[in-house]
């Protein structure tokens, strides 16, 4: 694959697709703990994609996550002295990071601490959540990285929702997350899974928890909603957390039997 180039959500799509269906850990115990593909960072108008696995049981999520920004020239890159950035991970339901249905709160902390160190004078946590937002926080592990890291961790409410034009093919006026679009810089951390509707979920769809509204409108012709809203929220960077996969039974999922240990981030500029 040539990282400078532009990568479709088809082609995102395929590929991990072809992971659900193929379960190999790369190599054995050995050192390095992570095996990087050889992405670089690109020019400013370039596309690119950084894929990195843990190579060990033992190997350390912070470090990966860590890796694979370096490996696409730092947060610096993204993230501004002074910025408010607000990270957008998927912890709609109220699931143990066993399960897979949320993102790995190690991958959010590290994101955190990285945006921090590059100056960040707030970092705040947003997500419009399904279940109730308290258990949400709780169960998925947002709240503790939360306290431990400084971070806002926003409770959704009506008054911090606002009709704005999206201008989509399906979607024309709709209630958006304000800190979504008040923030200097958006961050979307999602996690990858099966999807009953979409028979896998990234980058894109991570987005129908940025906006408020009827769910199960908003899940009708759910793939036009998907690209209304792509196009409507820009972020800096998309990292998808594919630690482990959900891949059956999704979005929710709810059993271990339903997962699959991939140990890969990967991360990218393209929406």
């Amino acid at each position: 694959m040539k990282f400078d180039q532009p990568v479709t959500r088809r082609e995102s799509i395929r590929k991990l697709l072809k992971w659900s269906g193929c379960i190999t850990l790369a190599g054995v115990a050995r050192w390095p703990l992570f095996e990087l593909s050889e992405a670089r960072a690109t020019e400013a108008n370039k596309r690119f994609i950084v894929e990195g696995l843990g190579q060990t049981e033992e190997f350390s999520v912070r470090d990966l996550t860590r890796k694979v920004f370096e490996a696409a020239g730092g947060m610096s890159r993204f993230v501004s002295r002074g910025d408010v950035v607000v990270i957008k991970p998927n912890i709609s339901w109220a699931r143990h990071p066993r399960f897979a249905a949320t993102t790995n709160p190690e991958v959010l902390s590290a994101v955190i601490e990285l945006c921090q160190e590059a100056g960040a004078s707030r970092v705040r946590i947003a997500d419009n959540t399904i279940h109730d937002a308290r258990q949400c926080f709780a169960k998925t592990g947002a709240g503790k990285v939360a306290k431990e890291t400084g971070a806002d961790l926003v409770y959704p409410r009506s008054s911090l929702m606002k009709k704005m034009k999206l201008r989509g093919n399906r979607l024309d006026v709709w209630p958006v997350f304000i800190p979504l679009v008040e923030a200097d810089k958006v961050i979307n951390l999602p996690v990858a899974k099966h999807h009953s509707l979409t028979t896998l979920t990234l980058g894109m769809k991570n987005w129908i928890g940025a906006v408020d509204g009827s769910r199960w409108s908003l899940h009708q012709d759910i793939h036009q909603t998907i690209v209304d809203l792509a196009q409507f929220f820009q972020p800096e960077v998309t990292l998808i957390d594919a630690l482990r996969i959900m891949t059956k039974n999704g979005p929710s999922g709810g059993s271990t039997d339903y997962v699959t240990i991939k140990n890969t981030l990967i991360l990218s500029d393209d929406p």
